[in-house]
């Protein structure tokens, strides 16, 4: 685990460029030459003799390449291999080269993800019940395929117009209201961890909640914690307990190093510092993970890492049995609630000035924060009245 640095680097948001003429969707395939390899330790590539790396610069290559992996995220080089994956397996039915980069052919592509023809057999003949791509997986697709090539050593032009042009056209056709999920409140999070048991599955599952509402935590961040500081750990950050105060989480997150302060609650019941400390004793965690997989016989507990699956299946089951949101058929509560819900709460149920739920949701913005409180008073600053009408 890395030093939290002094300065966070500001990463601006890509910005489209206008759109320019008609698409001339008119393809000249020609034969990709070799692509380089996608790591930096030397790869075997068929008709390519592979470079000769001399023994001193072996280890030295092996740093670098698990430096360069440690990069991105696990979860982030799951889904952008799995982008790659699919556009490939397209271009291979329809009868093109995914090497080099072509923004005809990518054109196409993400036309067919629009269009729910992508997965289909070819051009046109989409597979029943398959349904078409939103305009945010289209775009998240794009950043995938933008960062394979880039590592293949062909960087693909994003901004080129057989490109923006129809992504431009999907989002004007396509693009609908985000769907936001369910903030649970501060009486919510009481009911559903009063569903819990006290056996060391209902402990940990409980600091789990507490945590992530009290901290408004994402659900990766949660389960990558460590119990203590460790830098050789593949955590995401670490805890610290303050008696008779709260607890500090120290986090490495998209923008860089934050800290976010949890206080002790008014009850040891909802407590999050009661409930850490109660799972950490009872779970006798003293360094790695802190939350961690539990055996069959609910009471050994394993030395791996949770999945941050977890988070999102424990909020859905509590809040169902805790009747949140009953008011709504069981179909519909099931799609409201995620490991999101939990964030969403804090910043929808915490009375206090904004500019501080900003802080503890480590958000750079208050519009962004806005976005996650679900229930403020939209019209508590009224510019109608301020302007004498």
């Amino acid at each position: 685990m890395q030093q939290p640095p002094t300065n966070t680097p500001k990463i601006d948001d890509f910005a489209d460029r206008d759109p320019s003429d008609d698409v001339d969707l008119v393809m000249e395939m020609g034969a990709p030459p070799p692509a380089p390899p996608a790591t930096l330790a030397p790869q075997p590539t068929p008709g390519v003799p592979t470079p000769h790396v001399p023994a001193r610069l072996e280890a030295l290559v092996a740093t670098a390449t698990a430096y360069a992996n440690a990069a991105s995220s696990e979860n982030t080089r799951h889904a952008y291999a799995k982008d790659w994956r699919h556009f490939t397996a397209w271009c291979r039915r329809e009868g093109f080269d995914p090497l080099p980069p072509s923004s005809q052919v990518i054109g196409l592509y993400i036309g067919a993800c629009a269009s729910g023809t992508a997965s289909g057999t070819a051009a046109g003949d989409p597979k029943r019940g398959v349904p078409r791509l939103s305009v945010a997986t289209i775009e998240r697709r794009l950043s995938g395929l933008g960062w394979n090539f880039t590592q293949r050593g062909a960087p693909m032009d994003r901004s080129d117009r057989h490109i923006a042009t129809v992504l431009a056209g999907i989002r004007r056709k396509h693009a609908t209201p985000p769907r936001q999920k369910e903030a649970v409140l501060g009486d919510d999070i009481k009911a559903m961890v009063n569903t819990l048991g006290h056996d060391l599955r209902g402990l940990r599952d409980r600091a789990i909640l507490l945590l992530g509402f009290a901290g408004g935590l994402r659900r990766s961040e949660i389960v990558g914690l460590d119990v203590v500081r460790d830098d050789d750990s593949d955590g995401h950050g670490w805890i610290e307990i303050f008696p008779n105060q709260g607890v500090l989480v120290t986090l490495r997150g998209k923008t860089g190093w934050r800290e976010v302060e949890v206080g002790r609650g008014a009850s040891d019941q909802t407590c999050p510092v009661a409930a850490l400390e109660s799972w950490i004793r009872f779970g006798r965690i003293a360094r790695g993970p802190l939350f961690r997989r539990i055996f069959k016989d609910n009471k050994t507990v394993d030395v791996e890492r949770l999945s941050d699956k977890h988070v999102a299946r424990l909020v859905k089951r509590t809040a169902l049995a805790a009747g949140v949101r009953s008011d709504l058929p069981e179909g519909e509560r099931e799609l409201l609630f995620s490991g999101h819900s939990l964030r969403a709460g804090l910043a929808s149920s915490a009375d206090i000035e904004e500019r501080y739920v900003q802080k503890q949701l480590g958000h750079a913005s208050a519009e962004m924060t806005r976005k996650y409180q679900r229930r403020r008073d939209r019209f508590r600053t009224n510019l109608t009245k301020a302007s004498g009408l």
